[in-house]
């Protein structure tokens, strides 16, 4: 399997690995115009940070790699945990129940692709 040729990175993003995987499952391999589309009428807070890291993709193409945004298509994308913050709320019998703050960081991965394949 070939590796993507732009990626885009966001790190230590404070919303949980789960859900962001359900954003970047819907948008994994399409078109990245298609997919841009398909965020903005997402209605998640996991689709507006994928949003933002899928452009942040788009920038790095256009002018680090010189590649034409309508040949683009979304070849990988990955999320892994971050740290977890552990913090604690107050329970009865002097206990405390504790609370994991959960952070992710997110990958997206663009190629280009050739003319004669379909999408």
């Amino acid at each position: 399997m070939e590796k993507a040729k732009v990626y885009a990175k966001l790190k230590y993003v404070h919303i949980s690995a789960k859900k962001v995987k359900l954003s970047l499952d819907i948008v994994r391999g399409k078109k990245v115009l298609e997919a841009q589309r398909v965020l903005q009428f997402n209605d998640t807070k996991a689709s507006e940070i994928v949003l933002k890291v899928l452009k942040s993709a788009i920038a790095n193409a256009k002018n680090n790699m010189n590649l034409k945004e309508e040949s683009l298509y979304i070849h990988e994308t990955y999320v892994g945990q971050g740290p977890v913050r552990k913090t604690g709320r107050f329970a009865g019998r002097g206990r405390i129940s504790p609370i994991l703050k959960r952070s992710s960081h997110i990958v997206v991965g663009l190629s280009e692709r050739e003319n004669g394949t379909k999408s």
